[in-house]
């Protein structure tokens, strides 16, 4: 029995030598021969260290930062430069190995550019050998599922021929019949089948469910003006979600807002969950394991695979909206029963994502430049008032503003939503003079390439929208250098609707207020996912 139990012994230990080597050579020994394939092409990098490579790094830069920034006192003009706060391990990266350089991120190799002809020709590439990056693919999972944001090769083809028409200026533009459950004036809120107040009435075009939804907004902001004795100091964050939430869920769903309204509200609090992911998990596989974060990571994903699903079965196609023409491209593509499902889920939460968390924090932005910068607000407001004459803004009078214009494109250099233009090579790919092995990502921080004074001019760190006067080839040379949408092939779908959302909501609220920044807004951006406010922005404001 002794023996036995020793064989038994044995036979576990050099199962454990036998694991622990594989967990080095999958961790260690692979990234380390991708790394030197990197370093004879003259690209260097700080030293990674085992297991984490340069988390560890990073997270203490980040770390000591954010400890300097919080001891410093709040007063003086803000700095809109956020790099070193954001990202300060890539400020002192650049500076000891230049513009490309190799790192890494627990077993992924990553090369930082920040390189014009290189991301020239990531812009240009059109090969399915180069798609979004897998790194944390399972972690984000939950959030955007196999869809059109995450996926790759001919599944990322077939879903974008199915999806991107329906982004088209002209179908954005068109004049498309949405039936739309009212709430009466000045009621704000999650509604309810027999709240008093609803009706039904049919409303034109796009740009109209646009304004209507600006209603609930300007209604709660003269409340609260009105209530404070002429002046209200806000906080402007959840009101432009719920707004941008209510485009999307109508542009969606159609009469089904409500529920649409209900799934945000969850992928909100998914995106909170799954922003900081446990590298640990993401080395060892522990990310499966029913720890209590992935527990409700679940829960969440569950729930709003069961909404979206709910609405698919009431609603069919019988309204014409994003959702119903995802259902047709799905019946016509003759899929299954579960991969049908998971089509439209999984197309639907990253549409849901994209069109909602980053054009309200864009408008949040501009807001909070606008605040700062009152020449420019009035200008704006100057520009509404003679384009609309008084009247909600329309698809011809939009098209008018190019001071709005131009106030925007300076809010998203300055302000960029997503942080990262990345992509993974899928198969070995030239990317310029750069050989890129299989399997490492290549990685543009956007905010790099936009606080660029080579590219930008002396004036790179200022909110200059007189920039963009004469377009983006005035303003930026080369243009491929400006990213806020994205580039090359994956650039986003829905910029177009995206940009005439964000001039509706600006031009609404200029018009209707004063503004100014508040005593109480406390500059941090931080990355969830996306680059937002840590601690939201609060505007004082006063009617026009």
């Amino acid at each position: 029995m002794e023996a036995l139990a020793k064989k038994l012994l044995s036979l576990c230990l050099v199962g454990l030598c036998i694991l622990g080597l594989y967990f080095y050579y999958v961790v260690w020994f692979v990234p380390e021969r991708v790394r030197r394939k990197l370093r004879m092409q003259g690209i260097g990098g700080p030293k990674p260290f085992f297991p984490y490579g340069n988390i560890s790094e990073m997270k203490w830069l980040t770390i000591m930062e954010k400890n300097k920034r919080d001891a410093e006192t709040t007063e003086g003009a803000i700095e809109h430069d956020y790099r070193s706060a954001v990202f300060p391990y890539y400020e002192k990266w650049r500076k000891e190995f230049g513009a490309v350089f190799a790192y890494r991120m627990g077993k992924v190799v990553m090369v930082h550019v920040s390189d014009a002809e290189v991301l020239k020709e990531i812009c240009l590439c059109v090969s399915l050998e180069l798609g979004k990056g897998t790194y944390l693919k399972k972690t984000h999972e939950p959030l955007f599922g196999q869809g059109i944001l995450k996926s790759n090769g001919p599944a990322w083809l077939h879903q974008r021929k199915l999806i991107a028409p329906q982004f088209f200026l002209d179908k954005v533009k068109r004049i498309i019949l949405i039936w739309r459950k009212t709430l009466s004036p000045g009621l704000r809120g999650p509604l309810t089948e027999n709240q008093v107040g609803l009706r039904t009435k049919p409303r034109l075009g796009m740009v109209d469910l646009m304004v209507d939804s600006t209603n609930p907004l300007v209604k709660s902001w003269e409340r609260k003006i009105e209530q404070n004795g002429g002046m209200a100091d806000i906080k402007i964050d959840d009101d432009l979600r719920t707004y941008s939430a209510d485009v999307i869920s109508l542009a969606c769903f159609g009469s089904s807002y409500v529920v649409g309204k209900e799934i945000f509200m969850k992928l909100r609090a998914l995106q909170k969950i799954i922003s900081k992911p446990n590298m640990l998990a993401e080395i060892t596989g522990l990310r499966y394991l029913p720890t209590r974060r992935n527990r409700e990571a679940w829960k969440l994903n569950r729930e709003i695979h069961t909404l979206i699903l709910k609405i698919v079965k009431q609603k069919g196609v019988q309204e014409r909206n994003l959702l119903s023409s995802i259902l047709q491209n799905a019946s016509m593509e003759n899929m299954g029963t579960k991969e049908a499902e998971k089509f439209i889920v999984d197309n639907c939460k990253s549409i849901f994502f994209a069109g909602h968390e980053s054009t309200a924090v864009t408008a949040t932005w501009c807001l909070m430049l606008l605040g700062m910068y009152p020449e420019w607000q009035e200008r704006v407001r100057a520009e509404a008032h003679d384009v609309c004459g008084g009247k909600a803004p329309d698809a011809k009078s939009i098209q008018k503003m190019k001071t709005l214009t131009m106030v925007i494109q300076e809010a998203l250099r300055l302000y960029p939503p997503g942080a990262f233009v990345s992509r993974e090579a899928l198969q070995e790919i030239k990317l310029g003079s750069i050989i890129v092995p299989k399997g490492v990502n290549v990685r543009a921080p956007v905010a790099t390439l936009h606080y660029d004074p080579n590219i930008w001019g002396k004036d790179v760190n200022e909110f200059n929208p007189e920039r963009f006067a004469n377009g983006l080839i005035g303003a930026c040379r080369p243009p491929h250098m400006y990213l806020p949408f994205g580039a090359g092939a994956r650039t986003c779908l829905g910029q177009n609707f995206a940009m005439m959302e964000l001039k509706i909501v600006l031009s609404t609220i200029i018009s209707k207020f004063k503004f100014s920044l508040s005593t109480n807004y406390r500059h941090s951006p931080i990355l969830r996912l996306i680059v937002e406010p840590e601690y939201g922005v609060n505007l004082v404001l006063e009617k026009a």
